[in-house]
């Protein structure tokens, strides 16, 4: 199995994010999961169902879960020239998570941001 990355398919920011991830990844390391999806119910199937919804996961080709910024580092590891900063996520995990649950709260208006045609400069 290889890495999953499980995302809310209805948030605009998290689909902007997921896609940036998928750029950066080169290798093709990481395949997504909208977390609407049925199968992303089996990868978390230890977790609440609010914990899965309110939260993003990477889940591990051995089936371990990481979710929120505890996935940060993994993730970062994962990609091309990543692992300095999968380094610092490691070092500074309450600031990761901190800077996480700050995006969460904020996902809908950054998700107005990202959107394409959103940037009065493409008008």
């Amino acid at each position: 199995m290889p890495w999953v990355l499980l995302y809310d398919a209805d948030c605009g920011f998290c689909t902007w994010a997921v896609g940036w991830v998928l750029r950066w990844d080169r290798a093709g390391r990481i395949r997504t999961c909208p977390l609407q999806d049925p199968r992303a119910a089996q990868w978390l199937e230890t977790l609440p169902q609010q914990a899965r919804m309110s939260s993003w996961h990477l889940v591990a080709p051995d089936g371990r879960v990481a979710s929120g910024g505890r996935a940060v580092a993994p993730l970062l590891r994962l990609l091309p020239l990543g692992r300095p900063l999968a380094a610092l996520a490691e070092a500074f995990p309450g600031v990761v998570e901190a800077g996480y649950r700050w995006v969460v709260r904020h996902r809908s208006t950054l998700g107005r941001l990202v959107r394409v045609g959103s940037c009065p400069l493409d008008r």
